[in-house]
């Protein structure tokens, strides 16, 4: 009788909500050698994943091609549909080798966007076939099964925050212009929160890293030397410039004013308010090199109360509620500007004529 050929891997075997599972470390050029079941022109409800979203794939083989030193990805989860045979190495029951057929179907249950990343990324380096990820394979377990783990694997799969995505991120040059500003800073330093995108109603700061973060990336767009210490001095400068002008800000780092109260009351403690100073501070800072410290004392001409409706409804406000949205970014920079003394750009002009025809 003719042996039907098999695929034979050492694994590591273990037992999960009483089912058996392996762990293997395959090369990478064995996720392009295996063949992986497609899935993407059936129906939902006859898929065991998500539809391949080839969007994604190239921004993951990038940080793959562009971090060949220390790139990390977690191990995939892959489900066998076909009988497996585990082979345990002598003396012991946990480690062996696992015999699968060569006609057997996998199916990917996590990792389907990374395995096609990786495979694009050993098109351009091809000497990244002999290094390893960890694969995880469950066996034989059906549609139904294979739906639930998608769902199980996702139910708890939580994003971390943008402010601690950009405190961790030691490859992002703004983000490390950020940290250092908020870092080398005592007026930012207490009032900046590192890790939430999102502040508490009593939290103690006024605003949050990932709002900083784009503040420092308008101020210094076209003027960033590249040198991170010189900009972020810069950078630093502006910022505490800024905060001589807005002397609740100095009231919450010393505890004499609650935050929440501030947030509540106006304006110029939001993210909106943070971006548009960064975005009016870069205009200032090209046009008036030598006199620009003077020339700030402008924006305590505004009412930045929230009370003030005929300013900011429609701008920084709408139906009283902060919004973010780019055109509200651009709306409340063209008041900075304007108190300023400073020209709008094209862009920004433009947002002003509509939101100006929109008003009347």
């Amino acid at each position: 009788m003719e042996t039907q050929p098999t695929l034979t891997f050492p694994v590591i075997r273990g037992l999960q909500a009483h089912r058996e599972y392996f762990v293997a470390m395959w090369s990478l050029r064995m996720l392009r050698q295996i063949s992986i079941f497609d899935e993407d022109e059936l129906p939902p409800e006859l898929r065991a994943q998500r539809t391949l979203n080839r969007a994604r794939i190239p921004e993951i083989c990038c940080y793959m091609l562009d971090n060949p030193d220390d790139y990390v990805f977690s191990a995939l989860t892959v489900s066998i549909d076909s009988d497996v045979a585990f082979a345990p190495l002598p003396g012991q029951d946990k480690l062996g080798l696992l015999r699968v057929p060569m006609d057997a179907r996998f199916i990917i249950n996590d990792g389907q966007h990374r395995r096609a990343a990786i495979i694009e990324a050993l098109e351009q380096r091809p000497e990244l076939g002999h290094e390893t990820i960890a694969v995880v394979f469950f066996l034989d377990i059906g549609l139904e099964r294979c739906q639930q783990m998608f769902a199980d694997l996702n139910r708890h799969a939580i994003r971390p925050s943008r402010s601690l995505g950009l405190l961790y991120d030691h490859r992002n040059d703004k983000a490390q212009l950020a940290k250092l500003v908020v870092m080398k800073s005592d007026v930012f330093r207490d009032i900046v929160d590192m890790e939430k995108s999102s502040l508490a109603k009593r939290s103690r700061k006024l605003f949050t890293l990932s709002a900083f973060h784009n503040a420092c990336a308008d101020l210094v767009e076209g003027m960033a030397t590249g040198n991170i210490n010189e900009d972020a001095s810069l950078a630093r400068t502006y910022w505490e410039e800024v905060a001589k002008h807005f002397p609740a800000w100095a009231q919450v780092r010393e505890n004499r004013l609650p935050a929440s109260e501030v947030r509540e009351g106006y304006i110029h403690s939001h993210g909106i308010a943070l971006q548009a100073l960064g975005k009016a501070g870069n205009t200032l800072l090209k046009l008036h090199p030598k006199d620009w410290k003077k020339r700030l004392s402008g924006i305590e001409q505004i009412n930045w109360s929230r009370n003030n409706a005929n300013t900011w409804e429609g701008r920084a406000l709408i139906g009283g509620k902060v919004s973010k949205v780019t055109t509200n970014v651009i709306l409340t920079t063209n008041v900075i500007k304007k108190a300023l003394v400073l020209p709008l750009d094209e862009e920004q002009q433009r947002v002003e004529n509509a939101h100006a025809r929109k008003s009347g």
